[in-house]
């Protein structure tokens, strides 16, 4: 667990500025998401495992599915999102239908058919970890007949007018992350049918899920959105001419007067991809 430790810590800030990067970007994604878990119709009264749980939004939306006699399981590695978890949902009234443990994805501290359904997103394939041993231990905590989904972030437009400077970001390291140069196409997140294959999953189904936002935006999405940009592309300096990084500040960066989120014209969107199957063990 260490190990995973110390390979997700080096693919994200601070934990500090990540709790709060995913604090301020939930109104954003939180409707997409909502959208996302409502589609797979998850049995009332069930139990659910959410693996790579963060701090528990997602928690919040999958407890609002299964009902007052369900319950879900919050898993991650980082404790400080467990504690932030757990106050979230302490606030919520909901401790009740959800808890939160610290453990590894690569080895989920869970008997055999504990659950009747897993999910994850932004965690198991998405991350750069061999995706197939994680799937294969996702499916053996899941009861026969019950259902694995994972979800991640799949793409987005925020540049709206500027479409080649768009594609230059999007093609540079943090563009294409967790995607990095080199790996193996199968391995990219939009190939997980693949996996779920693999792992002897069935009655697979792969759906993308949009969401949007225009002028006039409130607080909370301008606010999402400068979050959103900040994380999408980090570092990109190194990979832009002379002439996109300037484009890119006076583009980006709030404090430029030409800010893009300043545009009364703006409009934005971005997609989450989901992957499901039973299984049939």
């Amino acid at each position: 667990m260490a190990n995973e430790k110390n390979s997700f810590a080096s693919q994200m800030p601070d934990t500090d500025t990540y709790i709060q990067s995913l604090a301020v970007s939930n109104p954003l994604r939180e409707p997409t998401l909502s959208t996302a878990i409502q589609a797979l119709q998850l049995p009332l009264g069930s139990r659910g495992l959410d693996v790579g749980c963060g701090i528990g939004l997602q928690a919040l939306l999958l407890a609002d599915a299964i009902g007052p006699d369900g319950h879900v399981t919050g898993l991650d590695v980082v404790p400080e999102f467990l504690t932030r978890g757990r106050k979230i949902v302490e606030e919520a009234g909901l401790s009740e239908r959800i808890s939160f443990q610290e453990g590894s994805v690569f080895s989920l501290p869970f008997d055999d058919d504990t659950f009747n359904w897993v999910w994850s997103s932004d965690c198991v394939g998405y991350a750069s970890w061999e995706p197939l041993p994680l799937l294969k231990e996702l499916t053996r905590v899941v009861k026969p007949g019950g259902n694995v989904a994972i979800l991640a972030w799949s793409s987005e437009k925020l540049l709206p007018g500027y479409p080649l400077l768009e594609a230059r970001l999007s093609a540079t390291s943090s563009g294409i992350a967790p995607f990095i140069k080199g790996m193996r196409p199968e391995r990219h997140f939009l190939r997980a049918l693949g996996w779920f294959r693999d792992a002897g999953l069935e009655e697979l189904t792969a759906r993308t899920f949009a969401g949007d936002a225009y002028a006039p935006l409130t607080d909370d999405l301008r606010c999402a959105l400068i979050a959103l940009i900040q994380m999408r592309w980090p570092g990109v300096e190194s990979e832009l001419t002379e002439k996109d990084w300037a484009e890119y500040q006076r583009l980006c960066l709030p404090e430029s007067p030409e800010f893009i989120l300043n545009n009364p014209d703006y409009y934005a969107f971005f997609t989450c991809s989901m992957f499901h199957g039973k299984v049939t063990k």
